[in-house]
């Protein structure tokens, strides 16, 4: 079946099974590497992405479910100037990553966040982000990040 979907503002329109992943679709047939493959079992969130806005784990989205939608990966969210998304900015500055695997999905998952709660509480941080694993920090440097790009206080 022939599937078009808008990517970070491109329409890459590919003949895809009907079985493919969103997450595959966006590694292949976009060739957009950012957005990982975790598990395939929406339980770690490294595949995170914005289809229209909202935060979703494209590896439970089948490409045709995507058809005429938007997708916004990581490789989306800088602007015309190459600058880093405010939230990108502050995973750099407040040290939210280690091994860098979940780092997209958890970028991606605080935009969505953030869209809907500009000023999250550090509880709110948390239970934003519940779907999204990291194995290599506690999350405190995550919810600082969070609360970093959304200009409130971080906890040292």
């Amino acid at each position: 079946m022939k599937v078009s979907i808008e990517i970070n503002g491109t329409t890459v329109s590919e003949e895809v099974e009907d079985r493919t992943l969103l997450v595959h679709f966006v590694r292949e047939q976009a060739g957009l590497t950012a957005t990982n493959i975790g598990c395939d079992t929406t339980s770690c969130g490294a595949c995170t992405v914005l289809l229209d806005g909202e935060s979703v784990k494209s590896c439970t989205v089948l490409a045709a479910q995507a058809d005429g939608h938007r997708v916004t990966t990581l490789e989306g969210l800088r602007g015309e100037g190459g600058d880093l998304h405010p939230v990108q900015r502050a995973f750099r500055e407040e040290h939210g990553l280690q091994c860098g695997f979940c780092t997209p999905g958890m970028i991606m998952a605080s935009v969505s966040l953030l869209d809907h709660n500009p000023k999250p509480t550090r509880q709110e941080v948390r239970d934003g982000l519940e779907g999204n694993l990291c194995r290599c920090t506690g999350y405190h440097n995550i919810v600082n990040a969070v609360m970093n790009a959304s200009g409130q206080e971080v906890q040292r």
